[in-house]
């Protein structure tokens, strides 16, 4: 009875070994709608690296960077599955759309509102072959509108910059004009989906027909930060931004999560699932902590006076 007992747990312990180990070697895509920063790309192959992954050793990543429309994207997700990769990875929601619609290989996202973008029925159970880590955009929007209003409290017109072809693009507004409201101001409206469209409104922001601005998480502007922090410093406006890339180029103030931390926890759904979890039953993780970073140097050049109480808030001062 002992040895029939032993043998059988012997067999259920490798088996079970077995079915949470992952493959020697893997095949990820990478899926970007506009391309991510170097500094985003060197984060999540470092989370993937504290995991044991190493690119060109135990992982191989095929980039596809700098697609536009959603067209395109499609056509580049339809690509990596041909590729026959083992799951793709896609930062933002347009990319996570063209992912998910594309084939039956699982998705890891990173987006702001996977279930008010339709990617999942539920946080707690998504449901699809797509899960991974949201950050909340919709609810940091107000946040920063708030953050910004205490930097220039006599401010009244706000200009909000976003991309409204993005599919959570209308819950963000939504929210920052509950948000405007709620503060007694007036939010004004700026949409821009291509780096023509930017340029156009740029003009707006030069042009200083807001008394601030509030730019969104949308990667089509990310990836434009430099002109977009650019035109902001030459009207001398006080400004929030929604990522700590955008400091790299001149950004007077950021309010966004860790992307070390973000990335770090989206390679760990990228770990589950390569051992062979199911992406329909990973519960989608909402980041819940994040940086205020304020450039005193900008703040100086532009002439705009920073409250003690936010510097003594902000995680990050740059002087």
């Amino acid at each position: 009875m002992f040895v029939r007992y032993f043998f059988l747990t012997t067999i259920w312990l490798f088996c079970s070994a077995q079915a949470e180990s992952r493959p020697e070697t893997s095949r990820i895509g990478v899926l970007n709608s506009q391309g991510a920063p170097q500094s985003i790309e060197d984060a999540f192959r470092n989370g993937l690296r504290k995991l044991s992954y190493v690119e060109g050793k135990n992982i191989t990543i095929e980039w596809r960077r700098g697609v536009g429309t959603q067209k395109e994207m499609r056509l580049q997700a339809i690509d990596l599955v041909a590729s026959k990769v083992d799951l793709i990875v896609s930062f933002g929601s347009p990319a996570t759309r063209a992912a998910l619609d594309t084939g039956a290989t699982p998705v890891v996202f990173l987006v702001g509102d996977p279930v008010g973008a339709g990617f999942a029925v539920s946080l707690a159970r998504p449901g699809g072959k797509g899960t991974g880590v949201s950050t909340q955009t919709t609810e940091l929007n107000r946040k920063r509108l708030e953050i910004l209003r205490q930097l220039s409290p006599r401010a009244q017109r706000f200009l909000y910059l976003g991309n409204y072809s993005n599919p959570i693009a209308a819950r963000d507004l939504a929210e920052m004009e509950k948000g405007a409201r709620a503060l007694g101001i007036k939010l004004v409206s700026l949409s821009a989906q291509n780096s023509a469209e930017i340029e156009v409104e740029l003009q707006a922001i030069r042009q200083r027909s807001g008394d601030a601005v509030v730019v969104s998480a949308d990667t089509t502007l990310l990836v434009n930060k430099a002109k977009i922090a650019s035109a902001i410093r030459e009207a001398k406006l006080p400004a929030i931004f929604p990522f700590r890339e955008y400091h790299e180029v001149g950004a007077l103030m950021s309010y966004s999560p860790n992307m070390d931390e973000t990335m770090y926890r989206l390679a760990t759904y990228v770990d589950r699932i390569l051992r062979g979890a199911n992406p329909a039953e990973q519960p989608i993780e909402q980041i819940s902590t994040y940086e205020l970073i304020i450039d005193l140097r900008i703040a100086r050049e532009m002439r705009i006076p920073v409250p003690q109480e936010l510097l003594l808030r902000a995680n990050d001062v740059i002087r």
